[in-house]
């Protein structure tokens, strides 16, 4: 039976504890996406609160792959600098970073890259915020071969392995699920051909780092909407994952259009309503013999020791709590019965949208205000 604070193995990487710091928007790069002086403090805050491995924000591996401002780059050698001056503050707190791996496809922000977002299908989906441009198979090869560019530099800069974005609708998710993915070639159709873009985009990336360096994905275990990609997917697809050399799952679950059932949910403010993906995630682990993370919704030490005890997962991921609360590993060390002073409101993400940068906007009443009139 593991523990929070027990040694955990990624590959060839052993990580200093069962806490993950999901990857996480921050909107602190320069507008190519160049990691700025103040995600580099970011960076350093959350190493220093305990957290054993830091899951970077997701960095576009091609310029037409970018959704949001502030967003990591990873598409060109220039960057590589400012990036290790990051995987360098991570690692002189003791903690380890993987390098997140994404292309938006469909939900790249068309003003931001200048021209039409690509996708699988040129579709109009409730999904997409509008109607993308069909891929041709040269442009598959490009963007495959960018994947595997993003891993030489991610290495390059210091980072300790990377993760590809296979879930909440971005590119990877959009070739995997059929509600996204209507095309009649090779890389489309039954599972496998849907698969297949994920596998040559692994495959492009083991070629660049090697045998001995983690990769690892964050994977959908359900689109959560009708007709989507479903855990029985997911399953069969971490199979297959897994024969292809990848070194570990993190499990979330849902898109932007999934309703009450996205990757970020609100009103968790109960022992019952957190870890959400949970039972996907033991789903998945009973499937593969392979180390599982799970994200979602986990703010209690209490609900975080139950899922490694009950063999749901391998380490627990967080997001959200991790902004108000950077050392909250160690205030779960102190005490596991803690909860997370995280309400689940997403406020955090809304300065990033209007100033630059996420911060717990609670956080910041309170301390304007510590007694607020009711």
């Amino acid at each position: 039976m593991s523990d929070l604070f027990d040694d955990g193995r990624i590959g060839s990487l052993i990580v200093p504890n069962r806490l993950v710091r999901s990857a996480t928007w921050e909107g602190m790069c320069e507008k190519d996406g160049t990691p700025t002086t103040r995600l580099e403090k970011y960076y350093e805050n959350l190493a220093r609160g305990g957290t054993g491995l830091l899951i970077s924000s997701y960095a576009f591996v091609r310029a037409d792959g970018k959704q949001r401002s502030g967003k990591i780059g990873i598409d060109n050698d220039d960057k590589i600098p400012a990036l290790r001056r990051l995987t360098s503050a991570v690692h002189n707190n003791g903690s380890r970073i993987f390098c997140q791996l994404v292309h938006a496809g469909g939900l790249a922000n068309a003003k931001e890259i200048g021209s039409a977002p690509l996708a699988p299908s040129a579709i109009e989906s409730a999904l997409f915020p509008v109607t993308p441009r069909e891929m041709s198979t040269q442009d598959i090869a490009e963007i495959i071969h960018a994947f595997g560019e993003g891993a030489r530099r991610a290495k390059q800069a210091g980072f300790d392995g990377v993760q590809l974005h296979g879930a909440h609708g971005y590119l990877i998710n959009q070739f995997l699920s059929p509600l996204t993915n209507k095309r009649d070639d090779q890389y489309g159709g039954s599972l496998e051909g849907r698969f297949r873009f994920l596998k040559e985009a692994l495959e492009a990336v083991r070629e660049k780092v090697g045998s001995d360096y983690p990769v690892t994905i964050k994977l959908t275990a359900s689109d959560n909407l009708e007709g989507g990609f479903s855990l029985e997917d997911a399953v069969e697809v971490s199979r297959m994952l897994e024969q292809l050399g990848i070194d570990a799952l993190e499990i979330s679950s849902g898109t932007a259009a999934s309703g009450d059932q996205t990757p970020v949910r609100q009103g968790i403010d109960t022992e019952e309503k957190e870890a959400y993906n949970a039972t996907y995630a033991a789903a998945i682990k009973k499937s593969v013999d392979l180390p599982v993370m799970v994200v979602g919704g986990i703010r209690s030490g209490t609900v975080a020791k139950r899922i490694l005890a009950g063999g749901q997962a391998d380490f627990i991921a967080l997001s959200r709590p991790l902004i108000r609360e950077p050392d909250l590993p160690r205030r779960w060390q102190n005490d596991p019965h803690y909860r997370a002073r995280c309400i689940s409101c997403n406020g955090c993400f809304k300065p990033a949208l209007k100033e630059g940068g996420i911060y717990c906007v609670i956080d910041k009443i309170e301390q304007e205000d510590p007694n607020p009139a009711i």
